[in-house]
C-alpha cells in the first residue's frame, strides 16, 4: 500500500457502496480513535480514583501479563484483518483500549492529575496539527517510511538499553526523538486513510475494517506521543 502513488486524492465523490465521502470516512475513522482513547483514559481514571489500581499492580507479574496481552491483541488485529468480520475487528480494538486503560491507571498514581490533563491537551493540539497536515498535504509522505522505521528502531533499542544502563543523561534526547517520530507517524497514517479510501472504495466491508485498523494506528500514535511528552514535561507527585 505504501508504494502506491499517494499524491492523487481527488476522490471526494460519494462512495457508491456506503454513501460516504472521503471527509465522512476520515471523520468516522477519527471517531473510532476517539472512542478508544475515551475508553482508555476514563477507565484509567476510574481505577485510580477508586483505588483499584493498587490491587491490580500488587502482583509484579500483572504488568508483564498486560504487556503480553496488548501485543497479542495488536498482532491478531494486524494479521488476517481482511478475512475477519467487522464486528470482531471492532471488539478487538475495544479490548486493546481496555487493556491500555488498566496500564494507564498507574500514571494517575505516579503523576499529578492536573499535569496529566495539561499534557493530554498539548498532545491533542500537536496531534491535531499534524493530522490536518497529513489530510491536506499533496506531498507523498510514504517517502518518510524508512526514516520512521529507523526512528522506531532507535526508540526500541534505547528502551531496551535503559533496562540495563543508566541513560538518564540522554533521556531528553530520546523523548524528543520519540515526539518527532510519532508526530510524523500521525501525518503519515492520516494520509494512508485517504489511500485506503481510494483502494477499497468498491468493498464496503473491507473499507470498514481498514477504518478500524487506521483508528488503531492513530490511537497508538496519540498514546505514544502522550507518553513521550509526559516523560519530557511531566512532574511526578514526589516532585511537588
Amino acid at each position: 500500500m505504501e508504494e502506491r502513488n499517494m499524491n492523487q486524492y481527488d476522490f471526494d465523490s460519494s462512495y457508491a457502496q456506503a454513501g460516504l465521502t472521503l471527509n465522512q470516512y476520515v471523520a468516522r475513522t477519527f471517531g473510532w480513535m476517539f472512542v478508544g482513547l475515551m475508553i482508555t483514559f476514563l477507565l484509567a481514571a476510574a481505577l485510580a480514583m477508586t483505588g483499584a489500581v493498587i490491587y491490580l499492580f500488587v502482583n509484579p507479574y500483572i504488568p508483564v501479563v498486560l504487556l503480553i496481552a496488548e501485543v497479542a491483541v495488536v498482532l491478531i488485529l494486524s494479521v488476517g484483518i481482511l478475512k475477519r468480520p467487522v464486528g470482531v475487528t471492532r471488539m478487538l480494538f475495544a479490548v486493546y483500549s481496555i487493556l491500555n486503560g488498566v496500564v494507564f491507571s498507574a500514571y494517575f498514581v505516579i503523576y499529578d492529575v492536573a499535569n496529566l490533563v495539561v499534557i493530554f491537551g498539548l498532545t491533542a493540539l500537536f496531534f491535531g496539527a499534524f493530522a490536518l497536515y497529513g489530510r491536506y498535504t499533496k506531498t507523498d509522505l510514504s517517502k518518510l517510511r524508512p526514516l520512521l522505521i529507523g526512528g522506531l528502531i532507535f526508540l526500541l533499542v534505547a528502551g531496551l538499553l535503559t533496562m540495563f544502563l543508566n541513560l538518564s543523561a540522554l533521556e531528553r534526547i530520546i523523548c524528543m526523538v520519540g515526539i518527532v517520530v510519532f508526530l510524523c507517524f500521525t501525518a503519515y497514517d492520516v494520509q494512508k486513510i485517504k489511500a485506503n479510501y481510494e483502494y477499497f472504495y468498491g468493498d464496503a466491508a473491507t473499507l470498514q475494517k481498514a477504518s478500524i485498523y487506521s483508528a488503531l494506528q492513530l490511537y497508538l500514535d496519540f498514546i505514544n506521543l502522550f507518553l513521550y511528552l509526559l516523560r519530557f514535561l511531566g512532574r511526578g507527585r514526589s516532585s511537588r
